[in-house]
C-alpha cells in the first residue's frame, strides 16, 4: 500500500485528508502536537482497515520530523508528504504594525522552515517511490493582500516559492502547492474569531486533493475550489 505522511493531522484539513486517503487504502503516518486529539484522528482513519502510525510533536522540532519519516520507512516508504501544519503568527490576526516579531518568526518556522526540513528528511524515500509526491498546503493570503493576514500570507508565499523551486529541482516528483480556499477550521476561527459566515467543511475540500493524486498534473500551484469545479 502507498504511504503518506500528513502533518497537522489531528484536526481540520489534515484529519479530513487522512480519512480520505485511508478510505482509498493508504497507510498513514500522522503528526500533530496534541497527542490525545491525534489519537482520535488515527482511530477514525484506521477504521478503514489501513495501518496508521502517530507521532505527537511540533513540526518545528527536527527530532519530530525525523520520527515521522522513520515511521513511514517502517511502513515501507513514503509516497506522499503533505505539509499541512500551519501557524498564524498572532491569534487573532493583527495588522502588521502590531504583529509580534516572535509571532512572525514562529509562522516562518512552522510554515516555511519545517516543511523544507521535512522534505529534506523524506527525499530519499520520495525519490525511491513509484510516484513520489509533495503537497504543501498554501493559502489565498499568499497571493492576495488581505488586511491583518500579512505575516501569515508572507510565510505561505515563501512556502509557495519553495514548492515551485522544488518542483524544478526534483523533476521525478510531483510537487503541488494547493490553496484549499475558505474552510470552517479551528485555524480560521482563531485567525478571525468574529467572522461567523458559513464555510465549507474540510471533508468537502479533500476531494480536490484526491483529484490531483488521480490525475497527477504537472508540479505547480493549484486552487481547491477550481479543482472541485472541474477546472485547474
Amino acid at each position: 500500500m502507498p504511504v503518506a505522511i500528513i502533518t497537522g493531522a489531528s484536526k481540520g484539513l489534515g484529519r479530513a485528508l487522512a480519512r480520505a486517503l485511508a478510505a482509498r487504502g493508504w497507510d498513514l503516518v500522522l503528526g500533530a502536537r496534541t497527542e490525545a486529539v491525534l489519537k482520535e484522528a488515527a482511530v477514525a482513519a484506521a477504521a478503514y482497515g489501513t495501518r496508521v502510525e502517530t507521532r505527537a510533536g511540533d513540526v518545528a522540532d527536527a527530532a519530530h520530523r525525523a520520527a515521522l519519516v522513520a515511521a513511514a520507512q517502517g511502513l515501507g516508504g513514503c509516497d506522499l508528504l503533505v505539509n499541512n501544519a500551519s501557524a498564524l503568527g498572532a491569534e487573532p490576526l493583527v495588522r502588521l504594525a502590531e504583529l509580534p516579531l516572535d509571532g512572525l518568526r514562529r509562522a516562518l518556522e512552522v510554515n516555511v522552515v519545517a516543511p523544507l526540513g521535512l522534505v529534506r528528511e523524506a527525499l530519499p524515500l520520495l525519490r525511491a517511490a513509484r510516484a513520489g509526491t509533495v503537497i504543501t498546503v498554501s493559502s489565498d493570503a499568499a497571493a492576495e493582500a488581505y488586511g491583518t493576514w500579512g505575516g501569515y500570507g508572507a510565510s505561505k508565499a515563501a512556502l509557495d516559492h519553495l514548492a515551485a523551486v522544488l518542483g524544478v529541482e526534483e523533476p521525478g516528483l510531483r510537487v503541488w502547492a494547493v490553496d484549499p480556499g475558505d474552510m470552517a477550521t479551528d485555524l480560521y476561527a482563531a485567525a478571525v474569531p468574529d467572522d461567523r459566515d458559513p464555510r465549507p467543511d474540510p471533508d468537502e475540500v479533500a476531494p480536490a486533493f484526491l483529484r490531483l493524486l488521480d490525475e497527477r498534473p504537472a508540479s505547480g500551484r493549484y486552487a481547491a475550489p477550481a479543482l472541485l469545479e472541474g477546472r485547474r
